[in-house]
Formats: C-alpha cells, sequence, structure tokens
C-alpha cells in the first residue's frame, strides 16, 4: 500500500474556477431558465390538436415547461425495469 507525503498546492486554474464558479452558476441558470421559456412558447404557439397528440393539454404547459412534469431516467420510479403491464 502506497501513501502520499506531499501536500498538493491549488493550481492558477483551480483558483480561477473558485473565484468565476459563482457567475458560472447564475449564468447556468440563466441559460436553463431561456431554455424553458422558449419551450413554452413553442409550446403555447401549437394548436389544440397539436398539444392533444403530444399528451398535453394547455393547462399544463406551465408545468410542461418548467421541467416538473418530465420523468427523466435518474428521477423515473422504472429505471431498470418495466413499468406494470408493460410487455417487451
Amino acid at each position: 500500500m502506497s501513501s502520499i507525503h506531499r501536500t498538493t498546492e491549488p493550481t492558477q486554474e483551480s483558483v480561477k474556477r473558485q473565484v468565476y464558479s459563482p457567475i458560472e452558476a447564475y449564468w447556468d441558470a440563466f441559460q436553463e431558465w431561456r431554455k424553458r421559456e422558449t419551450l413554452r412558447t413553442e409550446l403555447c404557439r401549437l394548436t389544440e390538436r397539436e398539444l392533444a397528440d403530444i399528451g398535453i393539454t394547455r393547462g399544463e404547459i406551465d408545468y410542461v415547461a418548467s421541467k416538473r412534469g418530465i420523468a427523466t431516467s435518474h428521477h423515473s420510479p422504472w429505471v431498470g425495469q418495466n413499468p406494470p403491464g408493460m410487455v417487451t
């Protein structure tokens, strides 16, 4: 078994990353907000028939655009298995 007996100094890159990380966090949040607003706008432009084709109603647009209505693989309760009644 080996051990490390020296300390490592933070590099200029890691120091720079720490300084700008709050700005990056705000920028990332802003970009996510813009994506949600773009999705909301695109969904609002669809007709009732087009919305029904994708399985949502006009009243659900805000919910879906906020990503609360979208199940992703890491949030899905069926990760690694099929939902009940699904035959493969």
